[in-house]
Formats: structure tokens, sequence, C-alpha cells
């Protein structure tokens, strides 16, 4: 997408903007873009970055975009006091894997050892732990990838059980990194899950993707719905309340990277 400069430095494309603006004694990008399906200015904080966008209703409103931010100072501060401090997948670091914390390490295969891929879990270490081989510098890469991987096996997985019960099929399953939504289903019955929910107890993992099999017999959050959605979790309120205090968590560790 074009970029251009405007007369007062701030950077723009054809929908979108950003600006700088204080808040609390310190200088947050402000991305300001414009939604024609938007009817109200509209700010959000993104939970994995960090990063403050406010969305106007046309493109000739971007400007005033930027007023409505001012105003919501005191809102978007809360919101970005909340943001978990960001946890690369480097060599090293402790990350959350079905609920359970690992420490990231070096490792080689031995020789005559079976042949696996370059991200395995050590069974045999003193604590959890998740082994990369090769080098350093591609540790994060390979664990984010081995990561989506696990999640789009059990997403599977359980797909395929609830759905055999609820007696639907999907169209389509979707491995996605979203800020907003653990999972969603479309009319079209195509079904879409962030791949962090592999970092989560099972039993969450296990509630987002029944939850989202149900949408598939009810495109609602009616009576009908729930009952059905308690038929398959009967203690929907245990994964409902974990993913409601621990969830915004699970956005530290990887970060996403915002694109224009």
């Amino acid at each position: 997408m074009d970029r251009k400069k405007t007369k007062n430095g701030s950077r723009t494309t054809a929908h979108a903007k950003r600006e700088l603006l204080k808040i609390d004694g310190r200088t947050v990008e402000i991305i300001l873009r414009a939604n024609p399906r938007a009817r109200r200015y509209i700010v959000k904080v993104d939970p994995s970055t960090g990063e403050v966008f406010v969305v106007a209703p046309s493109s000739r409103s971007l400007d005033r975009a930027l007023d409505f931010a001012r105003k919501e100072r005191s809102w978007i501060a809360d919101r970005l006091a909340d943001i978990p401090v960001p946890v690369p997948l480097a060599i090293g670091a402790p990350i959350l894997l079905r609920g359970v914390e690992h420490i990231v390490r070096l490792g080689e295969r031995a020789p005559g050892e079976a042949r696996r891929g370059p991200v395995w879990i050590d069974r045999d270490a003193a604590r959890p732990t998740i082994r990369v081989s090769g080098s350093p510098e591609h540790a994060p890469r390979r664990v984010l990838d081995w990561l989506k991987k696990e999640a789009k096996s059990r997403i599977d997985e359980n797909v395929v059980h609830y759905a055999q019960i609820v007696g639907m099929r999907p169209k389509r399953i979707t491995i996605r990194d979203t800020s907003s939504r653990w999972g969603s289903c479309s009319s079209t019955r195509s079904l879409s899950f962030s791949w962090r929910l592999i970092m989560a107890p099972p039993f969450v993992l296990d509630y987002v993707v029944a939850h989202e099999i149900c949408h598939l017999r009810e495109m609602n959050h009616g009576p009908r719905f729930w009952r059905l959605c308690e038929s398959l979790v009967p203690n929907m309120e245990k994964p409902q309340s974990w993913l409601s205090d621990n969830g915004a968590w699970l956005h530290r560790y990887a970060p996403r990277r915002a694109v224009m």
C-alpha cells in the first residue's frame, strides 16, 4: 500500500494514517483508519501489541479521529496498563503449552535417535521443556510454527468429535492469530480459531471448539444455543472464567505486528 507524509510529518495511506499522542507522560502512536461500515468513532487497543487504533466512518473524518482519541486518553491509558510484558519464543523463554509452563532450550538429536522435527517436547528433562534444534536465531520462528501445528492438530480432532455429536460438518477450518476472538463461525460454516488456544489448559480449547461447533446449528446466542453448548461442555463456567481471567496473558507470547 502506498504511503506518504503529511505536512505535520504523520504517515498516511489511502485509508489510514499514524499520529503521535501524549498519554500519561509517554508518546503513543495512534493508528487512524477509515471504515465506511463504521457508524461512529471507535477506539481499540490491541491486547497483543499494545497498538492503539481509532476507526473513523470515512477518510474525510480521519482528522477528527485524533480528537476523539484525545478525549479517550484515560481509557487508552487503562488498557495499555493491562498489556502484559511481551515474551518472545526465544531460547530460555518460559512459555505455556496446554496450561503448563515450559522452558525453551536448544537441543540436538542423539545418534541413532528416531527422526523428528526441529521442535519437540523433552520428556526426560527435570522440568517441562521444549527443545529446538539448529541456531538460536531460528528458534522463535520454529517454535511458533510448531505451536501452530500443535494447535491445528488438537483443534481438528475436537472439531471432528463435536461435529459428529451435533450432526453438522464445517466447510473449512482455519487457524489464525486474532486479538478479539478465540474462535468464530461464519454463515458459510467456516470455522476459525486462534492458535494461542494451544497454550491454554485443554478444557479451555475444548470449550471454544464446542462453542463454535454449536454455531453450525444455531447461529446465535439464544437459549437453544446455550442448551446445546451445555450438553457438550457441562461446566462451561470454568473455561469461560479462565479466559476472562487469563486470556489477555496468552497474547504476550510472540506478539503480532499490526500491518497498515
